[in-house]
């Protein structure tokens, strides 16, 4: 007896506009994992989004009368070209409303595939309300990203094709936002091949299955990291969290909790050039997802033998992202290491490090002279500096022993965020400012966005420092110092969160005691 997610699989209407993608070879990982590892290409439907599937699969099935009076959806991303590309094959009219934080070449990109924009609120969340609310009052169909059971049944129509194309795949990895795509893909797996391990993937800073199976129920993070923009969802789906949670028992009725794997942005960005040189495309961030989270699975767990299938699942790519993920790619590597050392301000002691490494590769030095009065040997150098790896993490250790050893005070600032990101593009900058205060804030990005920050925190706290990076992402990531004596510190704290700008005080952390407070 077919389950009800079999059937609705098996009826799925996507062909007259999604395509049944390829399952591609990955010779290069396949030799490095010791496993036949292949690549589904959702990233060659037409709109470039697997989104397409479920997108077409919900308007394509709606009445006469719903079709006549058109539809309407909230997005910034894929969800958004799906329902445009498919609202317009159909004949239908669309309303596509996306955040006024939107970048250009998202807008853009919607229009040119027929979708009506309408820009309203400075978040998912406002363009969302609006949405449902234009769709209550004007008689249009809202087009959910997820949380229905037609999307999920469109995007379930993968598992299918994958049981046609490879009847000796072991595992399925996919990447997971608010839960669609998993769930499609888990439910029809889990029927139709049970022995077929479906494992979940999330970026670190978005993992909402992960919490949610954590606390048995759906949970809304606090904070969502936006890198992996296509998977950074705060909830996830309702409808998709109890189709995954029904997967718990195997054929001897054993619980199993669906397993995770969490990723970092840097083995993210690697897992984008490893596509890359595999098939030579550029996916998004959400699209190479899949890919670091089966590596992880594979190396911790110590697999070998297997068939192996990731979903590449976008590849929607905003070009500025490319100079941050080509940076971060030696890290998500394990490639690269680096580190805060502290040397003698003196004469030769640059070629004496170089020495101590015995023969490694130094990738990058940074470092600034600046003025004392003391002697020289009293006033270490700190020198922020990037190390070749061979052997990965364990050589990451081996390597701060080393220094230790030969009398050096080292720090590894491989995993820090805040010397990656700013710290490494500030170095010289000690200001000797005993009251100065660091927060980290993520702007919106959008004109005026600097002009409001300033105007809000008013003329009564200096600002010591400031630094800005564009990721072609919603929101820009600053670092800012800020003078406040313990008497007016609790008013600036106030004053921030009266901006309404997600800000973060940096306490401790080493990258700025060495290099610029």
């Amino acid at each position: 007896m077919l389950s009800h997610w079999v059937r609705a699989i098996l009826q799925a209407t996507v062909y007259d506009a999604a395509i049944q993608t390829p399952l591609d070879p990955a010779p290069k990982l396949s030799i490095r994992f010791d496993n036949d590892i292949r690549f589904k290409r959702e990233d060659l439907q037409p709109v470039f989004s697997f989104k397409l599937r479920g997108a077409y699969n919900r308007i394509s099935q709606l009445s006469a009368e719903q079709k006549a009076r058109g539809v309407i959806c909230a997005s910034a991303g894929n969800h958004a070209q799906g329902v445009a590309y498919s609202a317009s094959k159909i004949g239908i009219s669309n309303i596509i409303v996306m955040p006024t934080t939107t970048p250009d070449i998202k807008v853009n990109a919607v229009k040119a595939l027929g979708g009506n924009v309408d820009l309203f609120g400075d978040s998912f969340d406002e363009a969302n309300r609006y949405a449902i609310e234009r769709a209550e009052k004007e008689g249009l169909t809202f087009v959910p990203p997820y949380d229905d059971e037609l999307v999920i049944a469109g995007q379930g129509t993968i598992a299918l094709e994958l049981t046609q194309q490879w009847r000796d795949m072991e595992y399925v990895f996919v990447a997971v936002g608010g839960g669609g795509l998993i769930s499609g893909v888990a439910a029809f797996l889990g029927a139709i091949v049970p022995h077929v391990k479906v494992i979940a993937v999330e970026p670190a800073g978005a993992a909402s299955l992960k919490a949610a199976l954590a606390a048995d129920e759906r949970v809304k993070l606090k904070h969502v990291s936006l890198f992996v923009d296509g998977t950074a969802v705060a909830q996830i789906g309702e409808i998709p969290f109890d189709v995954v949670r029904s997967q718990k028992s195997d054929n001897s009725g054993t619980v199993i909790e669906p397993e995770v794997v969490t990723c970092s942005n840097d083995e993210v960005c690697a897992a984008v050039k490893d596509v890359f040189e595999e098939n030579r495309s550029i996916v998004e961030p959400a699209g190479a997802l899949a890919v670091a989270g089966m590596k992880k699975y594979l190396s911790k767990h110590k697999i070998t033998g297997k068939n192996c299938v990731a979903i590449v699942c976008g590849a929607n790519m905003n070009f500025d992202r490319l100079r941050y993920i080509a940076e971060r790619t030696e890290i998500g590597e394990k490639k690269e290491a680096v580190f805060g050392v502290s040397i003698p301000e003196r004469t030769g002691a640059f070629l004496e490090f170089c020495r101590d490494l015995k023969g490694r590769n130094i990738t990058e030095f940074n470092y600034r002279a600046r003025s004392h009065t003391a002697p020289d040997s009293l006033q270490p150098a700190a020198i922020f500096v990037g190390i070749a790896l061979k052997e990965g993490k364990k050589e990451r250790q081996i390597i701060a022993d080393s220094l230790v050893d030969s009398g050096y005070q080292a720090y590894d600032l491989t995993d820090d965020e805040i010397a990656k990101t700013h710290i490494r593009y500030l170095i010289g900058g000690h200001a000797g400012i005993d009251d100065e205060q660091l927060f980290r804030v993520a702007f919106p990005e959008r004109p005026g966005a600097l002009l409001n920050f300033l105007e809000k925190l008013g003329q009564d706290f200096n600002i010591t420092l400031f630094h800005y990076r564009n990721h072609g992402a919603a929101d820009g990531r600053v670092l800012v110092g800020l003078q406040a004596s313990e008497t007016n510190s609790r008013a600036l704290q106030d004053t921030l969160n009266d901006i309404g700008y997600d800000c973060e005080p940096i306490v401790d952390n080493v990258g700025y005691q060495m290099f610029l407070k």
